[in-house]
């Protein structure tokens, strides 16, 4: 065990550093991913402020950390293009040849897209706080810590699916059959107390509403909420959950 666990962040440390790498030097991959969020955040934000939304904290405090997670949600939803994209050109087939752990292929991927979306967060926030955001800095941090859990989780499962189809045409109608749900019923843009009881009964159903209200009470200072306490179990779950699965898959792919 003592040689095998330093091999294995041998190897994660191996594949993050070569996928990081790539999306250094693809500097318009890691600022174009907050555009949407922005405009939302330029353009529909201001449409909340002064009005009764039924929660705690100010329009801001509702509305960012739903845009937060958006970018975890959208973005590392479609990370399994770059897989598929890797079967055609071969990528793939090589690495199945080595002896990388294949926990250490799928990790060293998830933990390139936490970073990357950690970062735009970062760039989010600080637009929000020109805009008028006002949250404490330890609610702001954890934001961030959902985000890279939200990312890990949602990128382990597309890198899974990318590897059960075949082309793009597939890859993508897929994960927009499963994200617009998840948005539309999770709250991110506004808070489901508004919604009719049933639509609300429904979104509970749904992962995202538990750490979108996680964040929201973070946001607010209001770390002790039960809202808190779901988010981080189902975080959690998720999470783990999402990994053993995407590394079944990668397994069983050889990849």
């Amino acid at each position: 065990m003592s040689t095998t666990l330093p091999a294995f962040f041998s190897d994660t440390a191996l594949i993050f550093g070569r996928y990081a790498r790539q999306t250094l030097n693809s500097r318009f991959q890691m600022l174009f991913g907050t555009l949407m969020p922005l405009l939302y955040l330029l353009f529909f934000g201001p449409l909340l402020t002064d009005l009764p939304l039924g929660s705690k904290g100010d329009s801001w405090q509702l509305l960012v950390p739903g845009l937060l997670l958006q970018l975890g949600l959208f973005g590392a939803s479609y990370s399994g293009f770059a897989v598929i994209i890797e079967q055609q050109n071969g990528v793939v087939e090589r690495m199945r040849v080595t002896p990388v752990s294949r926990l250490a292929l799928l990790l060293g991927r998830v933990l390139r897209d936490a970073a990357l979306f950690v970062f735009q967060a970062v760039l989010l926030i600080l637009a929000a706080l020109v805009m008028g955001l006002r949250a404490p800095v330890a609610g702001v941090f954890i934001g961030f810590a959902f985000v890279a859990v939200l990312t890990v989780s949602l990128a382990s499962l597309s890198y899974a699916l990318a590897l059960k189809v075949s082309t793009p045409q597939e890859f993508g109608p897929t994960v927009n059959a499963l994200t617009m749900p998840a948005m539309l019923l999770s709250g991110l843009m506004l808070p489901m107390a508004l919604a009719p009881t049933w639509l609300d009964v429904l979104s509970h159903f749904i992962p995202f509403r538990y750490l979108v209200d996680a964040v929201r009470a973070a946001f607010v200072g209001d770390y002790a909420s039960t809202e808190m306490l779901y988010g981080v179990l189902m975080g959690g779950a998720l999470s783990a959950l999402a990994v053993t699965i995407g590394t079944r898959v990668f397994k069983s792919a050889g990849a």
